[in-house]
């Protein structure tokens, strides 16, 4: 047997209890958007004060994402997850404060803003983390593939942890009352970010930091045309995001039964989660490049049936191709975004793409409620098309940028 294939596989590297610990320590970022939305309609009686913190909360993570990112590939993850830890969770039980407080509104979306800014960057750390490992503790020709494989697990996490979050808020808030998701989260934020930040692959810095924790890359390569196309990328992914659920729920308000939303929604979500993880036994002669514009394009189809259906049944059905598309789509911009990161500023880069994600959601939501409450549903419906095309659009620019190799 070589000594590439007796070399130790990532879980065992990393251990089996660092991706349990990960998986739960997201849960809380998952909840925030939907559990701010859910206390301060039902403390404030106001939807539009709802997006509002909502996006807020949104603005908050992407302004101060990056910084947490660059902030932990200068002095480690450990001491900027443990403070973001703590901060966090005390934001989160301060919200609810404020919230059944008679403070102004004003309170109220500088607490959401906090929230934001304070959140624990758990799946950007957790990628940059895994990736270190990768690219120091795994010889070179399996890199790839388990670069690959850990992408598409990421992700298909991520999706899974975002269909299961908004529906934890809703029974918290049904079965116990609207704080009820506010608190656990802080609770959940203390104790799994907390493990998180405290497990030993934490200590894994990147190499190629020098030992006061310089990067030899300098700022302006997280500037460079061919990663800030991916950041566009998977802002457009974010876009489509906010856009389709906000979609969706006006969709199903007007057959009255709104509340469904969430649960059609899980057709996308789980279907996404499933071919994210298929994503890591594609062949290598599908570049990433290809399946950028390929699964980017059925996302774009599936959009332009979202607009013509009529019924549940067929947007079900648009829903289920969405998934195909979405689910690897995201899984391609993080792996090219690990592949573009410059020497030691893997958790900057990775947060950068999370806050795409974030800001790309609260944008989304904000400017399709919009259109719901003005213009109607097919106004708003053609929003995630928008958003799809984006994505295609930066697919092609990514492909002009990096010509096909001999």
């Amino acid at each position: 047997m070589t000594q590439i294939d007796s070399s130790p596989s990532l879980l065992r590297l990393a251990g089996l209890p660092y991706f349990l610990i990960a998986f739960i320590a997201r849960l809380p970022f998952a909840m925030m958007v939907v559990g701010v939305l859910t206390i301060v309609v039902s403390a404030r009686d106001s939807l539009s004060l709802g997006g509002l913190t909502s996006a807020a909360v949104g603005i908050g993570t992407a302004l101060i994402g990056p910084f947490l990112g660059a902030a932990a590939d200068r002095y480690g993850q450990r001491p900027v997850l443990v403070a973001a830890a703590v901060l966090n969770a005390a934001m989160l039980a301060a919200f609810a404060a404020v919230v059944y407080s008679p403070l102004d509104q004003g309170f109220v979306l500088l607490a959401a803003f906090a929230i934001g800014a304070t959140a624990p960057q758990v799946s950007p750390m957790s990628r940059s983390r895994l990736v270190t490992i990768i690219d120091e503790r795994m010889p070179q020709p399996r890199r790839a593939r388990t670069t690959s494989a850990t992408m598409s697990y990421e992700s298909a996490a991520d999706e899974t942890v975002f269909v299961f979050g908004p529906f934890l808020v809703g029974a918290l808030a049904s079965l116990i009352a609207p704080w009820a998701p506010m608190v656990m989260a802080s609770a959940l934020t203390l104790l799994f970010v907390g493990a998180f930040a405290l497990h030993p692959t934490a200590r894994h810095v990147s190499a190629s930091r020098a030992a006061d924790g310089t990067a030899p890359s300098a700022v302006s390569e997280l500037f460079r045309p061919t990663l800030l196309v991916v950041v566009l990328g998977i802002l457009g992914v974010g876009l489509f995001f906010g856009a389709m659920l906000t979609a969706l729920t006006s969709f199903m308000a007007d057959r009255g039964v709104a509340e469904q939303a969430g649960l059609l929604y899980g057709v996308m979500g789980i279907g996404s989660a499933i071919l994210a993880l298929g994503v890591a036994w594609l062949p290598p002669r599908f570049t990433l490049h290809m399946r950028w514009l390929v699964f980017g394009g059925i996302l774009l189809a599936g959009s332009v049936l979202v607009i013509t259906a009529s019924d549940v049944t067929t947007m079900a059905v648009a829903l289920a191709i969405l998934g195909i598309g979405v689910g690897p789509t995201l899984v391609t911009l993080y792996s090219l975004g690990a592949a573009r990161s410059p020497l030691g500023r893997s958790a900057t880069v990775m947060t950068m793409l999370g806050a795409g994600v974030v800001v790309g959601q609260a944008a989304a939501a904000a400017i399709t409620g919009e259109l719901a409450e003005g213009s109607g549903t097919g106004a708003a419906l053609i929003m995630p098309l928008i958003a799809a095309a984006i994505v295609v659009a930066t697919g092609i620019a990514n492909r002009l940028m990096t010509p096909a190799r001999r």
